[in-house]
């Protein structure tokens, strides 16, 4: 069970100090794509936030002559929620261990955990959820690619067989969001889509997509980003695409670590997997609070409130 995983010495051996020499390889920790993508909206100072979205546009007329009545027309607001909900881990770690690293352990620990928590965003605002975990509010959106599969908004590589149709063509997945009024500003891809963007060639043998002057692919001048947090599942989608200036969120409770050497920690029978004082271990719990919402309003190209086919995002499927 997760409650009585934690950090033991074979877990750290590598941090241990050791008569060879040797050197500590660590990545940067990846941050979430929707926290780099998406629209940030002021810190929220309760559980939920109240969104009132535009649900019905206004219709303009031409006055009849020079004496015409000037026609009234009706606009609608429709209310939307964010609400945040808490993502949490404590990690355990036995105090002999400690003692015996040499490195700090929770500077090591502390920019995996981030990772982790990126990670089980964006497969819940991708997908609706991770390995087992649905949406934790009703009111969280379901999923990006589960909403544009609902709505028709995704393209077959299999069925397209050419990349660039499938992605930039008639019936490719940029012409969904265009034609719901939208405009695509940025790309999260499998990092396997990087070998399909490399191998793409045209009539000639030269490449289709190239780097930009800063390296990083694009298309049609709308970036792509690669995460490497392992949230992009391949078989549900090689690229999501969007007006990612749709997609918002709110923080009610910034990063906090808590580091603590006394207390129980139980699992979810009330069970004691570890009593820190009594073990002399060290915890640290790490809490984040936060809520997403798309609100997704009419527009002009397809003004009906409700139309899941007008949706700022589509998905490349495998």
């Amino acid at each position: 069970m997760a409650y009585d995983s934690q950090i033991d010495r074979n877990d750290a051996s590598a941090l241990m100090p050791e008569d060879v020499a040797r050197d500590i390889l660590q990545g940067v920790a990846k941050s979430s794509f929707i926290l780099s993508l998406a629209t940030r909206l002021p810190d929220m100072p309760r559980k939920t936030r109240r969104m009132p979205v535009l649900s019905v546009l206004p219709t303009a007329y031409f006055v009849n002559g020079d004496t015409g009545l000037k026609q009234t027309t009706e606009m609608s607001w429709a209310n939307k929620y964010i609400t945040a909900e808490e993502i949490a881990v404590i990690v355990p770690v036995p105090n002999i261990v400690l003692d015996d690293t040499s490195y700090d352990i929770w500077g090591e620990v502390r920019p995996h955990i981030e990772t982790a928590f990126g990670q089980l965003l964006d497969r819940t605002v991708l997908y609706g959820g991770m390995g087992g975990y649905s949406k934790p509010s009703a009111d969280w959106p379901d999923g990006i690619v589960t909403q544009a599969v609902a709505g028709g908004l995704t393209a077959s590589l299999a069925a397209q067989g050419d990349l660039y149709d499938a992605v930039l063509g008639e019936t490719g997945t940029f012409h969904f969001i265009e034609e719901g009024g939208f405009t695509v500003n940025g790309n999260v891809a499998s990092p396997t889509m990087k070998a399909k963007l490399r191998g793409a060639r045209d009539a000639d043998g030269q490449p289709i997509f190239s780097r930009g002057a800063n390296g990083q692919y694009d298309l049609d001048g709308s970036p792509i980003l690669f995460p490497e947090n392992g949230a992009v599942d391949a078989s549900e989608s090689l690229l999501v695409s969007g007006d990612f200036r749709q997609l918002v969120y709110a923080v009610r409770q910034d990063i906090t670590y808590t580091i603590a050497t006394s207390g129980v920690i139980t699992d979810n029978n009330n069970n004691i997997v570890y009593n820190l004082f009594q073990q002399d271990m060290t915890a640290m719990k790490v809490v984040m609070r936060l809520g997403w919402q798309l609100p997704n309003p009419p527009s002009w190209l397809k003004p009906t409130y409700g139309d899941a086919t007008r949706f700022p995002f589509a998905a490349l499927r495998p």
